[in-house]
């Protein structure tokens, strides 16, 4: 017998955007217990229920602090290897190597082990590879290039799990430590010591940290061990706190679940941010026009995509080079290339996606599980994203690959439920492709030009049930309100559930038979529509619906018939002037 689908919401089975609405399944009792409890508003308490937070884990969920959820570092194998081998090289003033990655990961827990080497009196250097020329992570020319500068102990962040044959180019020269958080297949290299929550046997429980969380529990670690050896006696202790900010960036960057001691990291790396310690940090937050407190959606959708676009289609180490400047004037200009090579990087995706999705909407139409777009001369920095935009659009697993002298190098995106990355594993193993890996949202690949239809039908029949996907993904709908009842106090309420992310998405509420009674488009590019809109018990809230270049949600709000529409979105609490309203964030349409 088929699953019965969930009840729809006001009977919304297809929005404007494609969507079927469904309600978030929450037990009603236990939210009201939680909201009796704590003293919050019943709606705040069925937030938390839907959450899964118990009523003994409240407390620490609305107020995140890391004395109560940061873990004991040496609850990761290795680390303790690892503080011992970074604390022989701070006593003996070693010359010490940082190797990272380019994305915002990779430069976040880049800068964040230099800054805290650096004023432990080591001398560092650092070296990010460039994408095109060296591909991802350690290579055998890169590291004896580091040994012959006189590093004596190489610390490998964001990569290196896999990287044993370019790590045995060390041997007899230099000590590596690995600080990682991608999927390990097998034995880790042979190194001093390889600190990964996702090793296989590491049992710490830790696989949802990203690589500068790793990173800053390793520099706890240090610390930890220089304090129990006196090193610190008489002088001042450097405080690892203030690298928060770092750690805060590369978690939301890398799509880490905002639970547990995630959210005291970001919680917390927020409030270090706002007060604009870094001199890189503060010129993105002002080159990116945020000017009130820095949010995870400041990280996620101004910070990290200007930091990513260097990596992708320039200097490679230019975002770490910025989060380790501490001038204000040359910060800003570092900054100010950011966002050009970030529009360049617009402009390189565009061409990309319009070739892509044509291709894309001929397989959906041949019911293909998976996506599998190849294109000559497209940009390997771009094509992470543009299939992170076919998943959005047609909602199964996709993968982009530009091809180059008969060699494809793509990037894959899946979608909850279905592991992409162990299927691209998997290929690999079969020979299928020259690299492969990932996890199971993401991956990385490359093979043959001539490889292609069969390695497409080998992931169509390993990811074959997502097939039975609908065109678009379900929205969650928390629950529905009158536009009267649409309140700043409320908006303030549900904010206390910030910061939302991966694993805490910002609720979503329909606002029934709605009528939009003024829109605009504004913005330079004109894709944002800021609209007012009254319910049918009267009131009046403003909206605002961002990515609106075109299409029928765009469309309905800018329509002048005034018909009445349910409107989907998020109730978000401005603050100008020091005044507070409440805003209408909108992802979705329907008629009413």
């Amino acid at each position: 017998m088929a699953e019965a689908l969930p009840e729809a919401v006001l009977g919304v089975g297809r929005s404007l955007t494609g969507r079927r609405w469904i309600w978030r399944e929450s037990e009603a009792r236990l939210g009201l217990a939680i909201a009796q409890r704590a003293e919050l508003p019943e709606l705040v308490g069925r937030l938390l229920a839907a959450r899964g937070i118990g009523l003994e884990a409240v407390a620490d969920f609305l107020d995140p602090t890391l004395r109560a959820l940061l873990p004991d570092p040496s609850l990761l194998v290795d680390m303790d290897v690892a503080a011992d081998r970074l604390a022989r090289a701070v006593r003996e003033q070693e010359t010490i190597a940082v190797f990272g990655d380019y994305d915002v990961d990779g430069a976040c827990s880049g800068a964040l082990m230099v800054r805290a080497l650096r004023r432990l009196g080591c001398t560092v250097t650092h070296y990010v590879p460039d994408r095109l020329k060296e591909g991802y992570g350690p290579n055998p020319a890169a590291i004896r290039a580091l040994c012959a500068r006189g590093a004596t102990l190489i610390v490998c962040v964001d990569c290196g799990i896999a990287a044993h044959e370019a790590l045995a180019a060390a041997v007899g020269q230099a000590d590596v430590v690995v600080l990682d958080h991608h999927k390990a297949e097998g034995p880790v290299p042979r190194v001093a010591a390889a600190v990964n929550p996702n090793r296989l046997d590491c049992t710490s429980g830790l696989r949802h940290l990203c690589a500068a969380a790793v990173a800053f529990l390793a520099v706890v670690a240090l610390h930890r061990t220089l304090r129990r050896a006196g090193h610190f006696a008489g002088k001042a202790e450097p405080s690892p706190l203030d690298l928060l900010d770092l750690v805060a960036l590369a978690t939301v960057c890398d799509v880490m679940p905002l639970t547990g001691v995630n959210r005291a990291l970001v919680t917390q790396g927020l409030k270090v941010m706002a007060r604009r310690g870094h001199a890189g940090v503060a010129a993105l937050l002002d080159v990116g026009l945020v000017r009130d407190q820095p949010t995870a959606h400041s990280l996620g959708f101004v910070l990290g995509p200007r930091i990513n676009a260097s990596g992708r289609i320039d200097e490679a180490d230019l975002g770490l080079r910025l989060l380790l400047c501490d001038d204000p004037v040359e910060a800003r200009a570092m900054a100010e290339r950011l966002d050009q090579v970030n529009r360049r990087r617009q402009d390189v995706e565009a061409e990309v996606l319009g070739a892509a999705f044509a291709t894309a909407e001929a397989q959906v139409a041949a019911g293909q599980p998976v996506l599998l777009v190849v294109g000559e001369g497209w940009h390997p920095g771009v094509v992470g994203i543009v299939a992170g935009r076919l998943k959005e659009r047609f909602n199964r697993p996709a993968c982009v690959a530009g091809l180059a002298a008969g060699l494809a190098k793509g990037s894959g995106r899946s979608v909850p439920g279905v592991d992409l990355g162990a299927a691209i594993i998997a290929a690999r193993q079969a020979g299928m492709l020259q690299t492969g890996g990932g996890h199971a949202m993401a991956a990385g690949f490359s093979f043959l030009a001539a490889r292609q239809e069969e390695l497409h039908g080998f992931l169509n029949e390993r990811l074959a049930d997502a097939n039975g996907l609908p065109g678009a993904a379900d929205l969650v709908v928390e629950g529905t309100m009158a536009v009267p009842a649409a309140t700043s106090a409320l908006a303030e309420q549900v904010g206390r559930l910030a910061p939302f992310g991966a694993g805490n998405e910002e609720p979503v509420f329909v606002l029934p038979r709605a009528r939009v009674v003024r829109a605009d488009r504004i913005g330079k590019e004109g894709n944002t529509i800021r609209a007012f809109v009254e319910g049918e018990a009267g009131g009046r809230l403003k909206a605002i619906c961002f990515r609106a270049k075109e299409g029928p949600l765009a469309e309905a709000l800018l329509a002048r018939n005034a018909a009445p529409l349910h409107l989907c979105g998020q109730l978000r609490a401005e603050r100008w002037n020091d005044q507070v309203s409440a805003c209408l964030h909108v992802v979705d349409a329907a008629p009413a």
